[in-house]
């Protein structure tokens, strides 16, 4: 049952507030009754119907529920009648509305604090379910983001996790809310007069049929509307980060046209979903109406007749007792809708958590430890299966070599570097860390070994101190004795990037905007070679770091390379092949295989595919 497993899925830690909740709504409705039985004297005092003598009845003699009810109301009646006689109708009738209005108020209170205690609830789930989804994010392989758009997890993670919320609340209405009022109001409405709770009983299944069949197709509407949010997001990210190719061609009416096509599909595809959630509550309404249409008349005839079984005032409470239950099976219906909303929103989420990764931890990791060589034996990897990346490639990097991979795009090198730190698992062959199968290995000890700086650097929206330490535990002391102050500057200083921060409006706390905005492009890459010169890691990895840069900022970061490399393992992947002229080795690949491998010497001595990649750019 999908409300049951909603429930038990999520709720379990809030269960305290849960049975609060309960019992304060219990305790409400309850008080909404005795505030309605006070309209009973007071009809009985407007028209007239208290001049009846009632004899007291002994409580403790009574027998049965029904006989108990009846004979309390006839001893209630007969103090309304002897305060009458002492302090005339009107002193009673202020007493009764001082009554109303203080159990009115007491209900109030109860169903405030009912609500009170659903927002922990409410809040948590939204918290909870977040965090699931951030954590799962974090452990996807980077296979996954290749396939699927940003904005759409991100639709999952707002628009998607709003609904599921939403749903897990209306679940909670349904099994816990709702039906105890409706419960307790129908066992009063039972004790007043069996009959008419029996005909009434009999005609709300022919409602509740009308209700369920408008909801039957919002679980596949919702879906597709979630999916339009998702293409809106992924549509307005794209324009964020493709901005100045946009302005640069003068493609804005393209555009304009394209997201003006994709909002009015959403927008037609809610216009559907909401039609049909909003017609909920006044069809109940009106559902309602009918049904107390057709009460009157039969409470009618009960009263009318020759043996009546429930007189005029009694007939009103029971009246307004039923009418209080068409709120709570409104709110009923509207959350049944609800969370059919939810139970699409779910499954988009649920497509997330349960994706599972190929790239799986060993049950019993080795210890890591890396004293000879990193070895690729005889790889081949594809991102698709008809699609061949890599073909059986074998290399050796010995610890404390710089090997440099170069060759044309396409070619393979970013994908070789990626097997390294376990991004992606080769289909055939391995990498080995000291002759052992890295996949018995945990993937966070062996990346404990590695550092990598990019093509693009990846910078955070956070302080220029904070994200040259990212890659540390700072609650750890800072290496040789320092303070972790004193590390960072070093490390920028190593990176030629202490000048530019030093002259910055807070130094090392100015915050570099998003993906570094602050920051010229040759900064952005100094400052993410302070972060892996802080890390220190044993292995380097260097994916094309000064292609995107213009030759003065080049000439800084390369001597911040070249002073990063120092006694470190580097695999260099290379555009500008000037850069890797002083490397161990250099392999040439081509169309996913190595070609050609050894010093730049005696690869342009061959006058092979290195000697035209080096002529070309001379």
């Amino acid at each position: 049952m999908p409300i049951v497993s909603l429930i038990r899925r999520f709720v379990p830690p809030y269960r305290g507030q849960m049975m609060l909740s309960i019992f304060f709504n219990l305790l409400s409705t309850v008080l909404s009754l005795f505030s309605f039985a006070a309209i009973i004297p007071v009809l009985r005092i407007l028209f007239g119907l208290t001049t009846a003598e009632a004899v007291p009845v002994d409580l403790a003699a009574t027998v049965g529920l029904q006989e108990f009810v009846a004979g309390l109301r006839t001893n209630l009646y007969c103090m309304m009648l002897d305060q009458i006689a002492q302090h005339g109708a009107g002193y009673v009738l202020l007493m009764l509305g001082l009554f109303l209005v203080l159990m009115t108020g007491l209900k109030c209170l109860a169903a405030w604090l009912a609500n009170y205690c659903m927002v922990p609830i409410r809040t948590g789930v939204l918290r909870d379910l977040r965090q699931q989804l951030y954590d799962k994010i974090l452990t996807l392989p980077m296979g996954y983001f290749t396939e699927a758009r940003r904005g759409d997890i991100i639709s999952r993670m707002t628009n998607d996790v709003n609904e599921v919320e939403a749903s897990i609340m209306s679940a909670l209405d349904i099994l816990f809310k709702d039906p105890i009022m409706i419960l307790v109001y129908l066992t009063t409405m039972l004790v007043i007069s069996w009959q008419l709770t029996l005909f009434v009983l009999l005609l709300m299944p022919i409602a509740i049929l009308l209700i369920g069949r408008i909801g039957r197709s919002l679980k596949r509407s919702s879906t597709r509307g979630q999916e339009q949010n998702a293409e809106i997001l992924s549509a307005v990210d794209e324009t964020l980060l493709g901005l100045r190719v946009v302005k640069g061609f003068n493609a804005q009416d393209k555009l304009r046209m394209r997201f003006s096509s994709l909002i009015n599909a959403t927008r037609s595809t809610f216009n559907r979903i909401n039609r049909r959630y909003y017609l909920a509550h006044p069809l109940s309404e009106f559902l309602g109406t009918a049904l107390i249409a057709v009460i009157l008349w039969f409470g009618g005839l009960l009263i009318l007749g020759d043996h009546a079984t429930i007189d005029a005032a009694t007939f009103i409470y029971y009246l307004v007792i039923f009418y209080s239950i068409i709120n709570p099976a409104k709110d009923l219906s509207k959350a049944a809708y609800g969370i059919r909303r939810g139970q699409a929103s779910l499954e988009r989420i649920d497509a997330v958590l349960h994706t599972s990764s190929n790239i799986s931890e060993p049950a019993r990791p080795d210890q890591v430890c890396f004293e000879k060589a990193i070895e690729l034996r005889d790889i081949s990897f594809a991102y698709q299966p008809e699609r061949e990346v890599l073909s059986h490639i074998s290399l050796l990097v010995p610890k404390g070599k710089t090997v440099a991979l170069v060759g044309q795009s396409g070619s393979g090198k970013t994908t070789l570097t990626d097997l390294v730190p376990r991004f992606y698992d080769p289909q055939e062959g391995a990498v080995l860390l000291d002759g052992i199968d890295i996949r018995r290995f945990a993937t966070h000890d062996l990346r404990a070994l590695m550092g990598i700086v990019c093509q693009e650097p990846i910078l955070f929206n956070d302080t220029v101190y904070n994200n040259i330490t990212f890659g540390v535990d700072t609650s750890q002391p800072a290496p040789n004795g320092h303070t972790w102050s004193d590390a960072v500057e070093q490390a920028a200083r190593i990176a030629n990037a202490h000048e530019f921060i030093a002259a910055m409006p807070e130094g090392y706390q100015t915050v570099i905007g998003d993906r570094g905005s602050r920051l010229s492009g040759g900064q952005r890459q100094r400052l993410s070679i302070a972060r892996a010169i802080l890390k220190n890691p044993p292995i380097l990895i260097l994916d094309e770091a000064t292609s995107a840069l213009d030759s003065e900022s080049e000439r800084l970061v390369q001597d911040a390379l070249e002073h990063l490399m120092r006694d470190r393992t580097t695999l260099v992947v290379a555009h500008r092949l000037s850069t890797i002229r002083h490397a161990d080795l250099i392999c040439v690949l081509h169309e996913g295989s190595i070609v050609e491998r050894g010093t730049h010497d005696e690869l342009y001595a061959l006058g092979g595919y290195y000697t035209k990649l080096v002529d070309m750019q001379q």
